[in-house]
Order: C-alpha cells, then structure tokens, then sequence
C-alpha cells in the first residue's frame, strides 16, 4: 500500500478545502519569545492533544522516532524546516522537522532529535537548548514521532544532507501558531475519508506547503500554547 503523497497523480494542494480556522484566537506574541517558552515547558499546563493518530496507510511494523522543532530565536521567532528529496522510501518531497527513527544508542527522545537533525542539516547539539516536548504523534507510515521543541541560537551554520533534504528554510513562529493559516483537508481514498491540517506559508516567490503530520504537530504545539 503506498501513502497519499507516493502516488503519481496527487497533490494535496488540490485537494478540497474543507475550512480556515480564523475564528480560533492567535498565540499571543508575548508568548513566543524564549523566556514565555521555557516558562510554558518548565510548568506545562493540563491539555489534550487535538490530533494523536493517521489512519494507517502503510503495512509495516511501528518504529520510533524523534523530531526536532528548532525555534530560531531571532527577533521574529521562526521555525527552521526542511523538504525531503524526492527519493525517499516515505514522506518524499514533503515539508518537515528534521529527525528520524531512534537508535537502540540513544539515551532518550531528545537524543534522538538532536543526532538525526545534526545527520540531516549538520545543526550542532551546542546551538540548541532543548525546552521539552509534545505528545507523541503516529503516523499512517507507522512512525511513532516524538516531537522535541528546542530554542535555537541564530548564530548556527548549516550542512544538509543532500541525500536527505532538498531545502532548509524558516517560517515564522507567530505564522504557524495563528489558527488563521490553519487549512482543513479532507479527501475519500481506499474507502475511508482522510483528514488533514495544512499551513502554506509563502516564501517569497515560493510556497512552502506544510501539511499532514508536520502541519498536525504544528497543531497540537498551538494548543498546547493556548491551553
């Protein structure tokens, strides 16, 4: 069974808007800035994640993983993402935080965050200070993601990997946490409807389209801001 974004003829772009989410309130941007984020980690709050689970679309036994999502402490806070090459096994071309599978090595979530983003873009463990993490979110691949929010300092130099990542960019913090480029997406495929988040951010020229499993943690770390 391939995933939505293996097959030849899909573009989610183009899938049907089901909805924008402009009448849910922003995260404040006092909020956002790298004391509010330490605070908001050190005493989280009690919450629920909006979004756990895909339905499955690939049969495959489950394994662990971690992200990292790096916040650039710039004067705008942003979020640095990366697009996958187009040969990857899952997940191809799509817009993502950097990270992947555990190793039986690593200590912990973080650990694994912090080795697979360094693998993936060469971002030094001394650049980031880990804050703590979100809800553990599984994939229709079978990946049991945990994301790692961490604070970046701007200073950083990058190497990406260029079997693994076609592009590293950043967005901004305020932009993903403001419901109003929240997107829903909702399409019939293999007898079940599919429904899913997304936040294209225009980059200049270029749209960068953030969809399905990163755009969904994206949702949840707004809830969790706003909880």
């Amino acid at each position: 069974m391939s995933s939505l974004s293996s097959l030849p003829d899909f573009d989610p772009r183009t899938v049907p808007l089901v909805g924008v989410d402009g009448h849910l309130p922003a995260v404040p941007a006092a909020a956002q800035t790298p004391d509010a984020l330490r605070r908001r980690f050190a005493t989280p709050p009690l919450w629920t994640p909006e979004i756990v689970r895909e339905k499955k679309f690939v049969q495959r036994p489950p394994a662990e993983a971690a992200v990292l999502v790096p916040i650039v402490q710039r004067e705008r806070p942003t979020v640095l993402l990366t697009e996958r090459t187009a040969h990857l096994s899952t997940h191809k071309g799509q817009v993502a935080f950097p990270g992947g599978r555990s190793d039986p090595e690593d200590l912990d979530a973080a650990a694994t965050a912090l080795r697979e983003t360094h693998e993936e873009v060469g971002l030094e463990a001394g650049s980031v200070e880990v804050l703590g993490q979100l809800p553990i979110y599984v994939t229709g691949s079978s990946f049991i993601v945990t994301p790692v929010v961490a604070l970046v300092r701007p200073d950083f130099v990058l190497a990406p990997n260029p079997d693994e990542v076609a592009d590293v960019f950043e967005v901004p913090l305020d932009f993903l946490l403001n419901p109003a480029h929240h997107e829903r997406h909702a399409l019939e495929w293999q007898g079940l409807r599919r429904e899913w988040f997304a936040m294209p951010y225009q980059d200049g020229a270029r749209q960068r389209y953030i969809w399905g499993a990163t755009a969904a943690m994206l949702r949840n770390f707004y809830r969790f801001m706003l909880a």
